[in-house]
């Protein structure tokens, strides 16, 4: 684990007694077409099957992408060139449509993100998204294990000062669900990046993040039972 949990961003929580906690690839970021072409650019320089090494990559830190898909290599060292890679694609990292009208939702609500990527990383796509700084964000340094792990989502709930069964997930991919589920978290599943077979450990499907916006107000409003 790179840092300590007390270097997370934890910078302010809303006054509500719920969170709602967000993926980010394939959620609030459009990255899939960007991340296919770095993907299967690494693989072709190390003589891999593109189609393999992306299956594995979904919801996964990097480092456990490629200590799967090639564990004679150095994880830590793959990952600087995929990174170098990465950086070609400058800004090629779009927003979704929707995900400003659903973080406006949660306005004086509490909220963060679990993430696969880096922290740097992610604030400058949501930046350039116009989007806000997140007031929770676990990325893959605060980690010991990554989805399907629940780690991640177990120390958002921390941070966010509340039972991991009053923090709704948004994800889109088979490990963040089976993550978040794992921590005893609600979780809808949007249909950016998976068919909806793929997606039935989720307690709702949705197509877009635009559509969770009625499920999400209604977890938010609804009283304990």
């Amino acid at each position: 684990m790179a840092q300590g949990p007390h270097q997370l961003h934890d910078i302010g929580t809303g006054v509500a007694d719920k969170a709602v906690l967000f993926d980010v690839d394939g959620v609030l970021v459009d990255s899939y077409p960007a991340y296919r072409r770095i993907w299967s650019r690494w693989a072709t320089q190390r003589n891999l099957d593109p189609d393999l090494v992306w299956s594995h990559t979904h919801g996964r830190r990097p480092v456990d992408t490629i200590a799967v898909v090639a564990p004679q290599l150095d994880a830590e060292a793959e990952y600087r060139l995929v990174r170098d890679i990465m950086a070609d694609e400058g800004d090629a990292f779009p927003v979704y449509p929707d995900a400003a009208a659903v973080l406006r939702l949660l306005t004086g609500r509490r909220w963060g993100v679990v993430t696969s990527g880096r922290a740097p990383t992610v604030l400058h796509r949501l930046l350039v998204g116009g989007l806000p700084n997140p007031p929770v964000l676990v990325d893959s340094g605060h980690v010991r294990l990554g989805k399907p792990d629940p780690e991640g989502y177990l120390q958002a709930a921390r941070l966010l000062h509340l039972p991991t069964s009053d923090c709704l997930v948004i994800e889109d991919a088979p490990a963040g669900i089976e993550a978040a589920r794992a921590a005893g978290m609600t979780v809808i599943a949007v249909r950016t990046t998976h068919p909806d077979d793929e997606l039935a450990g989720a307690h709702h499907r949705v197509d877009t993040l635009g559509d969770t916006i009625p499920l999400i107000t209604d977890w938010l409003d609804r009283a304990h039972p």
